[in-house]
């Protein structure tokens, strides 16, 4: 019996749930199995299976759902393949299926979920922008998970594409929609360098229960779970309690402490949850992950500052904008000399500028 068509069947018998489908193929070896065997294992199991019209609507709905996969490009992944992510398959809750649009290296060497708040502040932005590009700079082919959604989760889709990192979101629906509608380019984006995955058959809603589910995958499918930015509850809290409980490693990045977008983070860190990040070599070294990509050095018009430059820059960070006059009240350089040294690192992109004359680091 294919094992495709026996897998979906499986999980459309009412009144079995997906982890108790998962159990009975983790039992028998396989979904045909299952079937062949009439689910003796379990005496729910069997009545369910040999309820004659109950397997007949089971198999009609999932030969509907293969049906819709080929004619749209979607692969099923089932328990039992290959290509699978193996680190979801280590895990007792792991969907009986997947189903994937593009093509997400599912069992890349190096993967990281990345995760947050959707109220992402700038301070998230730029610290979401800055890991994965340090991690991109000496590193190959590093999957980066996350679940689409507004603020942390699209941050770390757009930074790995902008990377060229691979990327994939896992979805609380079916594909046949995408949620939110506002993010469908970024999605087409990631099917050319990763893709999309779901457990969830074609006509699922977004459902709230969905994403608390859909969690699970993201922190069970990669090596790392990193929370950017959190306040003291929420679904990105919820995915580092479940990494945790797969015994993957948590990562959390450090924030203000009048930051309540920080306060689940921060507290991640001081009860020994996760461990502190606050750069690519943090994340490197925590999971000792060795450069994949040779680095090639900087230009030395990048790097030989002078004495008067060094000041200037040590006012400045990547976060918090600075104003003109700030800058020389901090670094004590008289204004008209300051905006030479303004304009000078400009040129050589060391700092940005943002509206109304405010200062960051490059």
């Amino acid at each position: 019996m294919n094992e495709i068509l026996s897998t979906l069947a499986l999980t459309r018998l009412r009144g079995l749930s997906a982890a108790a489908a998962t159990a009975a193929i983790r039992y028998y070896g396989s979904a045909a199995a299952v079937w062949a065997d009439g689910g003796s294992q379990s005496e729910r199991l069997a009545r369910l299976i040999d309820n004659a019209d109950a397997r007949r609507k089971a198999f009609d709905r999932a030969q509907q759902e293969a049906d819709y996969c080929q004619e749209h490009g979607v692969r099923i992944l089932t328990l039992t393949d290959a290509d699978y992510p193996q680190l979801l398959a280590d895990c007792g809750d792991a969907p009986p299926q997947l189903f994937m649009q593009g093509h997400v290296p599912c069992n890349a060497r190096h993967s990281l979920s990345v995760v947050g708040t959707r109220r992402i502040t700038d301070y998230g932005r730029a610290m979401v922008a800055q890991l994965l590009q340090g991690l991109a700079e000496q590193m190959e082919g590093v999957l980066v998970v996350s679940g689409l959604a507004y603020g942390v989760d699209i941050c770390a889709h757009r930074a790995a594409l902008q990377h060229h990192l691979p990327t994939a979101a896992v979805l609380a629906h079916g594909l046949d929609r995408l949620y939110p509608a506002a993010h469908r380019d970024d999605a087409q984006r990631m099917c050319a360098e990763g893709g999309l995955l779901t457990e969830y058959f074609t006509h699922t809603v977004p459902d709230k229960g969905n994403f608390v589910s859909r969690n699970r995958i993201v922190a069970g499918m990669t090596r790392a779970t990193l929370v950017v930015e959190s306040a003291d509850h929420g679904g990105a809290l919820i995915t580092a309690r479940l990494a945790a409980g797969y015994q993957r490693e948590v990562l959390a990045v450090p924030g203000r402490v009048t930051d309540p977008f920080s306060a689940g983070c921060n507290h991640l860190i001081t009860q020994g949850d996760a461990m502190l990040v606050t750069c690519a070599d943090d994340i490197m070294r925590l999971l000792g992950w060795e450069p994949t990509r040779a680095t090639a050095e900087a230009p030395a018009l990048l790097t030989a500052y002078t004495a008067e430059q060094e000041r200037v820059l040590s006012c400045l960070n990547l976060v918090d904008a600075v104003t003109f006059d700030q800058l020389v009240a901090r670094s004590g350089v008289p204004g008209p000399r300051l905006r030479v040294l303004l304009f000078e690192l400009q040129a050589v992109q060391a700092i940005r500028v943002q509206a109304g004359s405010h200062y960051l680091l490059a």
